[in-house]
């Protein structure tokens, strides 16, 4: 005989939604009440069906995560702590990737019967945010927010991490410090590129248009920019990346050139990803607490399905230089 989450109720001394709301760890449900729930369910060998909590409460308990390059450095960073902290929610993680950002991976989105989305990838003239509002899907934007459609947002505040690296620069003699910068339709590159500008500006250094190569984040973009920027013919003596990824392509791009990093050039990147601090790379980065942005980032959007009328909330995690071995001292 199967047995129902009624048997479960009645073994536990509760209502059938009590039960719903402890085997999916609703914060509504007291830790003592969901004990006594998994326990009467375990002892029931009772196991909940997807389908038909889908049924009951009408929500999948599905949430897509929409990334650009799986290959980029960056987002196996986010998916392992988003997969967690929905996992721990009642939620299961979906992966959902685009080679462009358009109407047809937002129609993708609506159409998988998902409860809402992170949107990871967002640039500056998406139209994903305005369709996934127009048919009423919640979303969050993680790292990367949109003007087109205000929605609550998990993002990083580059202006602390920017300015103790103008100061740690100016403090070691550079004055001709480059910039490779991401793509000039995403927020973040906006913020960080006008964070920097602002920091340097604040000790007389401009970065004049020479000194400034953009593109994807990617190793691409740090290699080519690199490359070009050694070869002027007073090449900048440091050089601020858009990320890591970004920066892990300018280190590549220094060796290749012969030019030893940091004697003949400092190499800065933001994000503080793990293969930053490998003993090989030593790369003096702009940190923040990805982890906590990425957990932040889960909870926006699970009290926006729970509560969509609630105001829409930013949470701006702040920045910090942590010092390697690649930033040096004009001799």
């Amino acid at each position: 005989m199967t047995v129902t989450s009624r048997d479960v109720a009645q073994l536990a001394g509760v209502s059938q939604p009590t039960v719903s709301r402890a085997l999916r760890n609703d914060m509504r449900v007291s830790e003592a009440t969901k004990e006594r729930v998994r326990r009467a369910a375990e002892r029931l060998g009772y196991v909940p069906s997807d389908a038909g909590r889908a049924l009951s409460s009408g929500r999948t308990r599905r949430i897509g995560l929409l990334l650009t390059d799986l290959d980029n450095q960056f987002y196996p960073h986010i998916i392992a702590p988003a997969f967690n902290q929905l996992e721990s929610r009642g939620y299961q993680l979906m992966l959902h990737t685009e080679a462009a950002d358009n109407a047809s991976v937002a129609e993708r989105l609506i159409s998988n019967g998902l409860d809402g989305v992170i949107l990871a990838t967002s640039t500056v003239d998406s139209v994903v945010p305005i369709r996934l509002r127009d048919r009423g899907l919640p979303f969050v934007y993680f790292n990367r927010t949109s003007a087109a459609v205000e929605a609550d947002s998990a993002v990083v505040d580059p202006t602390d991490g920017m300015a103790e690296a103008a100061e740690e620069l100016y403090s070691r003699g550079h004055r001709r410090i480059a910039a490779i910068l991401g793509p000039a339709n995403t927020s973040t590159a906006i913020s960080r590129e006008l964070a920097l500008r602002e920091a340097l500006a604040h000790h007389g250094i401009s970065i004049p248009a020479r000194y400034v190569h953009r593109g994807p984040f990617d190793t691409a973009t740090g290699q080519e920019g690199t490359t070009r920027l050694l070869a002027l013919p007073k090449p900048p003596t440091a050089i601020i990346c858009g990320n890591d990824v970004v920066a892990f392509g300018a280190l590549n791009a220094a060796r290749s050139a012969g030019a030893d990093v940091p004697n003949d050039v400092s190499i800065v990147g933001f994000d503080d990803l793990p293969t930053a601090s490998w003993p090989i790379i030593q790369l003096t980065t702009i940190a923040y607490d990805l982890e906590a942005m990425v957990r932040r980032a889960v909870d926006l959007l699970i009290q926006r399905i729970d509560e969509p009328g609630r105001p829409v909330e930013e949470s701006a995690f702040k920045s910090r230089l942590v010092l390697r071995s690649t930033l040096g001292r004009i001799a």
